[in-house]
């Protein structure tokens, strides 16, 4: 790593992956396809909701929305890791590397808010379903989403802030965007304090949330299993797969890096585990959500026959 004066505040580099020969065009074009991949399934799930009528109901407006999050979470990184794909070394600006942290957090923070509001849905839903569209109304839904949005933009603040307040001997930074471990190992000063910290606001506030969503499906559980038939706890059970399926994914990686100590991991294993959470989980949302989703499939034929009686009368 190079060594410089701490008052530098030009530019960092970020090392991302090293791929030589022929690997290295055939791991960018590879991370490009499942990039664009990520777009258009995300966007057709926008699309798909906004067109169906009947995908007007709460759980598919927080799936948008989700899908919207998606959007601009994988594109935080995935820019600077095809730039280091292709040139080894992606050279950024301190400015642009402390906004990308702060964004990238904020959606990662918002992320886990809406995993949660998802659940409190898919429970309002299961278990009180007499009063859940009273419950659930627009405004509602407008209202949870807006805050989920609020308290991550809210949260991050103080990870991203004490990071970029701290004093840089070294700019190589040994991942592919800027997080707060790798940038943390580039400091002048000793930053345990900063890791406690980093550990202690990400943990309490993912923690938290983990222990809301996994109360509210001890409920669901305990409700499904009082109905009658199978078919009727099946169908219960599908409404609720694709859901826990995200947050294992998300939540199982994302601890594994953040909570605790974000300084814990051995140098470089961080970036390895990044690449499930930050571009992995937003490819396999759509796959996820609409697969095995009847009501998805049936919402898709619906839209195809309006397009074709559209096409037709042109």
């Amino acid at each position: 790593m190079d060594l410089v004066n701490h008052t530098w505040t030009q530019n960092f580099l970020l090392a991302g992956f090293t791929t030589t020969g022929a690997l290295q065009p055939l791991a960018f074009l590879g991370t490009l396809c499942i990039y664009l991949l990520t777009l258009a399934g995300n966007l057709f799930i926008i699309v798909l909701v906004q067109a169906d009528s009947r995908l007007s109901t709460p759980m598919y407006f927080f799936i948008s929305v989700l899908s919207f999050l998606e959007l601009w979470y994988v594109s935080t990184t995935v820019p600077t890791l095809l730039h280091t794909l292709l040139h080894r070394r992606s050279p950024i600006s301190s400015t642009g590397c402390f906004v990308q942290l702060y964004v990238f957090h904020s959606l990662g923070m918002t992320e886990c808010y809406l995993l949660g509001v998802m659940a409190l849905d898919r429970y309002l839903a299961i278990c009180c379903p007499l009063h859940y569209h009273a419950l659930m109304s627009r405004q509602v839904q407008l209202w949870l989403a807006g805050v989920t949005w609020m308290a991550g933009f809210s949260a991050a603040l103080v990870p991203a802030s004490l990071t970029a307040t701290l004093p840089f001997c070294l700019k190589e930074v040994a991942h592919y965007f800027c997080d707060l471990a790798p940038l943390m190992r580039l400091a002048c000063v000793d930053t345990r304090w900063h890791n406690e910290v980093h550990g202690a606001v990400i943990g309490v506030a993912t923690g938290c949330n983990l222990v809301l969503i996994l109360g509210l499906y001890g409920g669901i559980l305990r409700a499904v299993l009082k109905l009658p038939s199978a078919a009727s706890r099946a169908k219960a059970f599908s409404t609720c797969s694709s859901h826990i399926t995200v947050v294992v994914l998300f939540y199982a990686s994302a601890f594994t890096v953040y909570v605790g100590s974000p300084g814990s991991l051995l140098e470089g294993i961080d970036k390895h585990i990044a690449l499930v959470y930050a571009f992995l989980t937003p490819f396999l949302n759509p796959i996820i959500y609409t697969l095995r989703n009847k009501e998805v499939k049936d919402a898709m034929k619906r839209v195809r026959v309006r397009i074709r009686t559209i096409l037709q009368e042109v």
